[in-house]
């Protein structure tokens, strides 16, 4: 069963999978290890029926905010410390539009450790000159780079380009997928128009409450670096749970 497990651990870690791995760190059963999964399929055994069920739903509950973390169980009179790791891919930032608050935003998310992707059509703009610093630049539509790149729970999304043909898209796809972080930059007014066309596609308004807009944290500046900032502070925010 060990074996089993550690290879099931692998191949998420591989794949880019989100689950947690949950090991029992004092009492009974300590070195007992189960993976979870965000939709509650386990493997492994923490040495008892119950305790397995009832760490298989905590871990549906920290999977989604990756709080690892330890849990105490009480299990036939019994005390159980276990240990909570989410196994998170890693932090993935999609910039949509190559503007030059992007150039910044890149250089910030980079040292951050995010790995960073630049989706553009406009050759223009989308230049391996302004974007060097990028681990990718893609010039093609968003519904087209999107599914070469993959959206997962470790996407962080913005959207820059202040252009509806190109916003749109990437919106449709992201806000029925299971990213972390959708961002716009723009106006109310233009804010607004991407919201009316959403909903005529069909959009609720729980899902577009997913939209941060107007984008970033309120820090006051005006500047693309400025932007830049507010923007992955409040991405940052976001990846810790926190309300910045």
């Amino acid at each position: 069963m060990r074996e089993a497990l550690y290879r099931q651990l692998t191949d998420c870690l591989e794949s880019r999978q989100l689950a947690a791995l949950a090991t029992v760190v004092e009492g009974p059963g300590t070195g007992n290890q189960l993976l979870i999964w965000p939709g509650g399929q386990t493997l492994g055994d923490l040495g008892a029926p119950r305790l397995n069920q009832r760490a298989a739903i905590y871990g549906e509950q920290v999977i989604p905010i990756f709080s690892s973390g330890r849990k105490t169980f009480q299990v036939d009179s019994e005390t159980v410390d276990v240990f909570f790791e989410v196994l998170a891919p890693p932090p993935k930032l999609v910039v949509v539009g190559a503007v030059h608050v992007a150039i910044a935003l890149v250089e910030l998310a980079r040292q951050l450790g995010f790995e960073t992707i630049v989706i553009d059509p406009r050759g223009v703009f989308a230049t391996e000159d302004r974007f060097d610093a990028a681990d990718r630049l893609i010039k093609s539509w968003p519904d087209e780079a999107l599914d070469e790149v993959g959206l997962d729970e470790s996407t962080y999304l913005v959207l820059l380009s202040h252009d509806l043909k190109i916003d749109l898209p990437a919106l449709r796809k992201s806000l029925r997928s299971s990213v972390r972080y959708v961002g716009a930059l723009g106006s109310n007014k233009t804010h607004q128009k991407r919201v009316d066309a959403l909903r005529e596609d069909g959009f609720s308004d729980e899902e577009l409450t997913r939209i941060h807009a107007p984008i970033g944290l309120d820090l006051g500046g005006r500047r693309a670096e400025e932007i830049a900032l507010s923007i992955i502070a409040q991405i940052v925010a976001v990846q810790h749970g926190a309300t910045g």
